[in-house]
């Protein structure tokens, strides 16, 4: 019962390195010129089909939302950006904090062309999953989607999540409406899915083309 009384940590705004990303603080003045490049202006409008924003077709409009996003502490935004190139290719976020009962949930996941269904992609997971449950004591972590969202979907549950159901009608979004699909990993879930996705992204499972050699194996 003693475990069941702990509190968990806020995120904060830390810096998380990886080998293919590196999750940042969102600061507009740094990262808006590169994420409007890659999220924002004509050809992107299919990014946010699913979103509760956007598109965002001006630039000084982009920048300002992300200004707002910049000032919030829950969702609390990160920049996701190529080390390589200094270049912010997306940014997701931790929400819907409850410090109380140790529930937080990654969402507003946006990743550019750049960063979609790439090692990075994968590894942004791997290290916000890793600071919910390593560091700051969670013990769980949430994911949900509109349930017309077939690649999220995917997704969740090739990261290890169990698909928990969906929410009929929970959302009007953009005048639509929007079924949600639920989904969570527990924090005794959470060491075979780390074990499983560093075996994924280390050095000896990349092969001379950058791709990884064996699939991410599917949670059990």
């Amino acid at each position: 019962m003693k475990e069941l009384e702990q509190t968990a940590s806020h995120p904060g705004r830390c810096v998380l390195s990886g080998a293919f990303v590196r999750v940042e603080p969102l600061e507009p003045d740094r990262h808006a010129t590169a994420l409007f490049d890659a999220l924002g202006g004509a050809g992107h409008d299919a990014l946010w089909t699913f979103m509760s924003d956007g598109p965002w077709p001006a630039r000084e409009d982009f920048h300002a939302a992300l200004v707002a996003r910049a000032a919030s502490s829950d969702p609390l935004f990160y920049a996701l950006v190529d080390p390589r190139t200094g270049r912010a290719e997306g940014y997701a976020a931790l929400m819907r904090i409850d410090r109380a009962n140790r529930v937080i949930e990654i969402g507003h996941v946006m990743f550019g062309p750049a960063l979609r269904r790439t090692a990075a992609a994968s590894e942004v997971f791997f290290l916000l999953a890793g600071l919910v449950f390593d560091r700051l004591g969670y013990r769980r972590l949430e994911w949900k989607c509109n349930d017309r969202n077939e690649a999220s979907k995917r997704a969740a549950l090739r990261f290890g999540f169990r698909f928990e159901g969906v929410f009929r009608q929970h959302m009007i979004v953009k005048g639509a409406n929007r079924d949600t699909a639920w989904f969570s990993m527990l924090d005794r879930e959470w060491p075979a899915r780390r074990e499983a996705l560093a075996r994924w992204l280390s050095p000896g499972n990349i092969g001379p083309d950058g791709r990884q050699r064996a699939a991410l194996a599917r949670a059990p």
